[in-house]
């Protein structure tokens, strides 16, 4: 019998399937993965009552969240389990209630069992934040290994 292999980008949509299972945070706040490709991923979010702050505007936490959710997604789509070593971000333009939210990962570098992704957040064409995450490989897969 032949071992079937899977693309790069079917190898990450897998992983990403898999990782989606398991993450009541990510669904619990009603993010949707938009899209998956190796070393990349999409999420969206739309901001409830439930996250806007004193000022009325999108608390901050709930913004880094879903960028870390992103890159979350991006660096574990080589079927390797990866989590945060570091993540920053800036804040450049408010979100508002309702405001639909896109973040966008993509990888920078990946060497060794260490990555940097940079993560851009919008609201439509509005750039609302800049992140960057720091990613470190630990044991296990998301998959079995053939």
């Amino acid at each position: 019998m032949s071992e079937v292999r899977l693309s790069p980008d079917e190898l990450a949509r897998a992983c990403a399937e898999a990782m989606w299972r398991e993450d009541d945070a990510s669904k619990g706040l009603g993010m949707k993965i938009l899209e998956v490709s190796a070393g990349q991923a999409t999420l969206s979010m739309t901001v409830g009552p439930h996250m806007v702050n004193g000022q009325r505007i999108a608390h901050g936490g709930f913004i880094f969240t879903l960028a870390d959710s992103a890159f979350a997604f991006a660096c574990n789509t080589y079927n390797e389990r990866v989590v945060a070593a570091q993540g920053s971000i800036t804040f450049i333009r408010p979100a508002s209630l309702g405001d639909f939210l896109v973040a966008r990962a993509r990888e920078v570098s990946r060497n060794g069992r260490s990555g940097i992704y940079d993560v851009r957040v919008t609201a439509g064409e509005v750039v609302i934040a800049e992140f960057r995450g720091h990613s470190r490989s630990i044991s296990g897969t998301w998959l079995p290994e053939a």
